[in-house]
């Protein structure tokens, strides 16, 4: 049967603004997101039967259809009438809600990688408007590319080219509810929201937009984040924030000595997960 191997990157946040609470229940948001190469593998093969498995074997992630990933082969599936199944594999290295889209970015990747063995030869758009309906953070994964995404994630515009940087990622394995911090959150009146640069020469200029509306509700009630931001900024980190709702906190650095070295500090007898990636 036919079979394709796909990495999944995960993604960080420079930008995280809240702007409104809609009448369905979701927020209206404003966010820089990039991808990172630090990638879950995922193999989908096609089987002859209708059945969909998946088999990831981590800890919190579900293997049947509670898998956003299984979603979305049956999202694929649906738009075929020849009966076949799939069997998706996931070998998973981000860790799971963390802050970093590592389900979302599954999801996405199912979904390019069953629309190339399935023959569909669906447009990016399309696959971004079903991509939605699984997750908002989907369509950015499709998009492959460095983007400003506003609604509620799925309208994304392709950011100015911005110089490669090391990333420190750092997860002290606390579980953070993005239901939780979403619920928590105390909007502010906005006059108006900064106009983004038309131009990023460096790093620097990259940490320029840093801010995460949702570090208010979350580094209250986990005060080891803004511990480990202040970490990385003291060992060299030209910024530093947390991605997402949490609680993967990241830090820029202008090379990778620098990022290892703030990463061995940051990793002596605590047993939190740690990575150094680039961004992609």
């Amino acid at each position: 049967m036919k079979s394709l191997t796909l990495l999944a990157p995960a993604k960080v946040n420079y930008l995280l603004e809240v702007i409104r609470r809609r009448p369905d229940g979701y927020h209206d948001l404003r966010m820089v997101m990039q991808r990172v190469n630090l990638c879950d593998t995922i193999t989908i093969t096609l089987t002859e039967t209708p059945d969909i498995s998946v088999n990831c074997g981590k800890r919190g992630v579900p293997d049947g259809p509670g898998n956003i990933a299984w979603k979305a082969a049956r999202a694929m599936l649906d738009l075929t009438d020849h009966g076949q199944g799939a069997v998706i594999d996931i070998t998973k290295n981000i860790p799971v809600a963390a802050g970093l889209g590592g389900g979302s970015s599954d999801a996405a990747t199912v979904l390019m990688g069953m629309n190339e063995l399935l023959g569909l030869g669906l447009l990016e758009q399309r696959l971004m408007e079903i991509g939605v309906t699984l997750g908002a953070d989907v369509p950015f994964f499709i998009f492959q590319k460095t983007a400003l995404a506003e609604g509620i994630g799925e309208e994304l515009t392709t950011m100015p080219a911005m110089p490669a940087a090391w990333v420190l990622l750092v997860n002290p394995g606390v579980h953070v509810s993005t239901a939780w911090v979403y619920r928590s959150l105390q909007l502010t009146n906005r006059a108006g929201l900064d106009k983004l640069p038309e131009l990023f020469r460096s790093v620097e200029d990259i940490c320029s937009i840093f801010s995460n509306d949702l570090e208010t509700v979350t580094i209250p009630a986990f005060p080891v984040i803004a511990e480990i931001k202040e970490t990385m900024l003291r060992e060299g980190a030209a910024g530093a924030m947390m991605s997402g709702s949490g609680p993967t906190v990241f830090g820029l650095f202008r090379d990778r000595e620098s990022a290892e070295r703030a990463r061995n500090v940051l990793t002596q007898e605590t047993g939190w997960f740690t990575a150094v990636v680039e961004t992609i």
